[in-house]
């Protein structure tokens, strides 16, 4: 990449964003941020204390301004959360302060990658109940996500490595 621009990584959860956001970030040598971590590092409290104490909607309120500052950088990747999307504004940020990468990957996919994770506040126990959560969230998002993105490539049957890859071979035709 010949100047230095910002991608932002959206997708629902599972999708891999932090985790790719790492890996991109380590192969063009330029600063990562995680809007989940961000708001952590804040707070001082993990995301699932924010929304048990502020609900989603103060949840959200906090991503928007976090993201709303971190777009505001350059020479950035941001991994967002997978709701940051429901705002205008967010998806505005977005969209105008640099590339758009939409991870996209299948219900299945996210199941079985966020089974075990303790960090997802609308997700329960329960996987049954799980699967149909992530659905109602997918047909909400997904379209969201590829209003805004620039690229969009699955991440269900590659590594994070050729993940990173493809990304920044397809970062170099824009």
């Amino acid at each position: 990449m010949a100047e230095k621009r910002n991608i932002f990584l959206v997708g629902p959860m599972g999708a891999g964003k932090s985790t790719i956001g790492r890996q991109l970030a380590q192969q063009l040598n330029i600063e990562f941020y995680d809007s989940d971590q961000e708001i952590e590092k804040r707070t001082g409290a993990d995301i699932s204390w924010v929304f048990d104490i502020e609900g989603e909607s103060g949840f959200r309120e906090r991503e928007k301004k976090i993201i709303n500052e971190l777009t505001r950088k350059n020479g950035i990747i941001l991994a967002t959360g997978g709701g940051s999307v429901k705002f205008r504004d967010t998806r505005n940020s977005l969209s105008s302060r640099g590339v758009v990468v939409y991870l996209e990957t299948t219900i299945e996919k996210q199941l079985s990658r966020t089974k075990r994770d303790k960090k997802r506040p609308l997700l329960n126990k329960e996987s049954v109940s799980n699967q149909i959560i992530l659905e109602k969230l997918a047909r909400e998002r997904n379209p969201l996500y590829k209003e805004i993105a620039d690229i969009t490539i699955k991440t269900d049957n590659q590594s994070v490595k050729s993940v990173a890859y493809n990304i920044i071979r397809l970062l170099e035709k824009i």
